[in-house]
């Protein structure tokens, strides 16, 4: 397989939540966008760039009305990824924009269908341990 260069753009993601009379702001951060590059390395580098000087998240592109732009502080870690700080209209966020290689890939297997008798024995017995490759030989 062919590796193949990525710009990841991960976002701090907030939700509001009421709570016993308390406002809660939860956050997580999450991968919002992953764009494959179809070139070098470089390229990469200066697409996440672009990405880092204009990406707009969600929690504030839903607020933006026409010819707005939010403030915008990008900074380039010296691992290369770039950590951007956006205010708009009283909201803030920020981003990390990277390049990635992706070099490996492995689609979802699942298992077959359990009789209903295997199904009971399960219930009855408990699941099997896992098998562990990783495990040392005795």
């Amino acid at each position: 397989m062919t590796a193949q260069w990525y710009v990841l753009i991960e976002e701090d993601t907030r939700v509001s939540r009421r709570a016993d009379g308390v406002d809660l702001k939860l956050h997580r951060w999450t991968l919002a966008a992953s764009h494959p590059i179809s070139g070098t390395e470089e390229q990469a580098r200066a697409a996440a760039e672009d990405a880092a000087l204009h990406y707009l998240p969600a929690v504030l592109a839903r607020h933006a009305r026409p010819g707005e732009s939010p403030a915008r502080r990008a900074f380039l870690t010296s691992d290369g990824a770039w950590l951007v700080r956006l205010q708009q209209h009283h909201r803030e966020c920020h981003i990390r924009v990277t390049t990635a290689r992706l070099v490996h890939t492995q689609e979802e297997k699942q298992a077959p269908q359990k009789s209903f008798k295997e199904k009971v024995k399960r219930a009855l017995d408990g699941p099997e341990p896992p098998e562990n490759p990783w495990a040392p030989k005795g």
